[in-house]
């Protein structure tokens, strides 16, 4: 009961800060996502680095991380010019070029692990600012917390049909990587996005017509189930159960945002291919 009682005190604090903070206004947004941001960066690096799969400074990669996330933030909402990524660029340079000089055993692991953070993480949350400020009108947290709402209920959906019907419908999704997914819980998770959606789009409808917003949520269903697996692709390899201690009872920050690191990209791409 103890353990049920820190989960879901954590959870419920989990919600309201990551709505609070994209509702709030542009700069609550701003300084979460950029915590965020550093913080799974520093995660990341920590697992590789405990796990020898390289040595990575993740004080380093996670402020690089960081930066590109603020200044895609401030050069979409007008506040900076293009030259404010030049930091950004000169950071991977000087990264790459300071393994001349360090002389550690495995370099090329380095700029790997490294880069794979930038690419894996930084990339997909500033990606989401994109989202913000969608449309060209200046910042709203609805189509950001939209993409959130819609991976909080996939999970929710996939797990209560999993639950209730797995013993009538027993075919795993991915068996491999995770045990534990079922193909009825991964459509009932869909099921439950569609009919948000929907419910969404009534409440609000000038965010997005309804099929953009059908399409968005199936986008979303589909990527962040992926996103999940591929985080218990790499947990499974390192052999960990959490990917850190972050959040009592659910694990670290990783394990809150693998399904958004697929599907805040693959929202991106569907939105500005088809709306």
């Amino acid at each position: 009961m103890n353990n049920l009682a820190k989960r879901s005190l954590s959870g419920l604090l989990f919600v309201i800060v990551m709505v609070g903070g994209m509702v709030w206004g542009s700069h609550s947004y701003a300084i979460l996502f950029t915590f965020i941001t550093f913080m799974a960066l520093g995660e990341f690096h920590e697992l590789v680095n405990e796990h020898q799969l390289a040595s990575v400074n993740h004080t380093i990669g996670g402020i690089a991380g960081a930066y590109l996330f603020l200044s895609t933030f401030l050069f979409l909402s007008g506040h900076a010019g293009a030259r404010i990524f030049l930091p950004y660029i000169l950071s991977l340079i000087l990264i790459t070029v300071s393994e001349l000089y360090l002389k550690r055993p495995n370099p090329t692991c380095n700029w790997a692990f490294l880069y794979a953070g930038q690419l894996y993480i930084a990339l997909p949350f500033s990606l989401l600012s994109l989202l913000a400020f969608y449309g060209g009108k200046g910042y709203s947290g609805l189509l950001p917390l939209a993409v959130f709402i819609f991976i909080w209920l996939n999970d929710t959906g996939a797990y209560c049909f999993g639950s209730l019907l797995h013993r009538r419908f027993p075919a795993k999704l991915f068996e491999r990587i995770s045990p534990n997914k079922s193909w009825i819980g991964s459509i009932g998770g869909g099921i439950t996005v569609l009919a948000t959606a929907f419910l969404f789009h009534r409440l609000n409808p000038s965010v997005l017509s309804l099929p953009l917003l059908l399409g968005l949520g199936l986008t979303i269903t589909l990527f962040s189930t992926w996103g999940d697996l591929v985080e218990s692709l790499l947990k499974r390899q390192l052999g960990i159960k959490d990917s850190g201690r972050f959040l009592p009872g659910h694990g670290g920050i990783l394990d809150r945002f693998d399904s958004a690191l697929l599907a805040i990209p693959a929202s991106v791409i569907f939105l500005y291919c088809f709306a």
